[in-house]
């Protein structure tokens, strides 16, 4: 391993954490980063931290100290003291950080973990960047980030590989005051979800079950987005199962979340707000039948997508025993409640450990996509 990239440098490997983003999940992603912080193996990785603000400017955090309020979800934001901002240029071995402001180079980084969820992160955008650098990354590259970002697309690749999903309808912007609560019932059935077809951490989804609740959740969906899903209800257990992995992955053993309180289900509040918004069961107790056919549709929907490195793809477990696919979660978080990393821990895979498994697969792919050519022979 290393052959390419890593032949003459130094033991420690300068891994970039990037957290923040223009995306209304801004706050989680700086919560993720911070537990990652501080579970990543010292001995083998050096951290620089990069905290990206909501307006879209990049900052260096060279003393590592880039959040405030960090177990206050209401109140957590990145620090504004003891940073540079920064752009990222391709350089030898690595990308440079170079500061705006000073005009100088603040060093250089040989690999990236973006922390980044939702639009401008966790879509392909920075994927293609960290590509354009020429470093190795964690997570799914250009594409699987792409197509699990955008549930329409998604749904509609799952569909096509046999993969069972719920019934959806998408409209834009444009379509925004032809939207008929009578005609989308019709065809969907009485009770419906309604998401923006670009974010995760169930921001802007609503359950809706009367046409006054519709017209304010399709409102409420269009300011997170140009494209809405409208989906039918399926009644049945959330279940979740975290996939590990390049070229063959691994899919852990499966979770189970259960709302409760006046949580209808498993909403932003539900997850980050209020303490007691769930219980999160991070093994579910299931038949090992229904556990290994999970688990083979995890696999087999990270396959579909294209995705590497991980995600956490998110079932409905119906009493029949049948299972619909609800989500993928390219960048799940990493907070000290999320289940990604628990339900690995709970297979036997620690926090730390993960960490590099997750570093090393973006080596590995790294390493794998520089035996290609890039000169026609004649």
């Amino acid at each position: 391993m290393f052959k390419y990239f890593f032949k003459n440098m130094s033991k420690k490997i300068k891994v970039a954490l990037i957290c923040g983003g223009k995306s209304a999940e801004h706050e989680v992603s700086l919560r993720s980063a911070n537990s990652i912080i501080g579970a990543i193996d010292r001995k083998k990785y050096s951290v620089a931290v990069i905290g990206i603000e909501k307006n879209g400017r990049w900052y260096f955090y060279p003393k590592g100290n880039f959040i405030l309020n960090a177990d206050d979800p209401k109140r957590t934001k990145l620090n504004q003291n003891d940073r540079q901002e920064i752009t990222l240029a391709p350089g030898i071995n690595g990308a440079k950080i170079h500061s705006i402001s000073h005009g100088v180079n603040l060093g250089s980084i040989q690999a990236a973990f973006p922390v980044l969820h939702g639009p401008f992160g966790e879509d392909g955008t920075v994927q293609g960047l960290l590509k354009l650098l020429d470093i190795p990354f964690v997570g799914p590259s250009v594409l699987g980030s792409a197509a699990g970002m955008d549930k329409e697309v998604a749904k509609r690749i799952l569909r096509d590989n046999k993969i069972p999903i719920a019934d959806f309808l998408v409209f834009s912007r444009i379509d925004k005051g032809r939207i008929s609560f009578a005609r989308v019932r019709k065809t969907l059935g009485t009770i419906i979800f309604v998401k923006p077809a670009n974010l995760g951490s169930s921001v802007g989804i609503n359950k809706v079950k009367n046409e006054k609740e519709f017209i304010k959740a399709v409102a409420d969906a269009f300011k997170y987005d140009d494209k809405i899903l409208i989906e039918e209800y399926v009644k049945g257990r959330e279940i979740e199962c975290s996939v590990l992995g390049n070229e063959k992955p691994i899919a852990s053993l499966p979770g189970e979340v259960i709302p409760k309180n006046e949580h209808e289900f498993y909403s932003y509040v539900a997850k980050y707000i209020d303490d007691d918004g769930a219980t999160l069961n991070v093994t579910a107790i299931l038949p090992k039948n229904i556990i290994k056919k999970i688990q083979a549709m995890a696999v087999a929907t990270y396959k579909a997508l294209q995705l590497e490195g991980m995600s956490r793809v998110d079932f409905f477990l119906k009493k029949s025993g049948s299972l619909v696919v609800n989500e993928v979660n390219t960048i799940p978080g990493f907070t000290k409640i999320s289940m990604y990393p628990k339900m690995l821990e709970a297979s036997g895979i620690n926090y730390a450990d993960l960490i590099d498994k997750l570093i090393q697969f973006g080596i590995s792919r790294f390493e794998r996509e520089k035996r290609l050519e890039t000169n026609v022979k004649i």
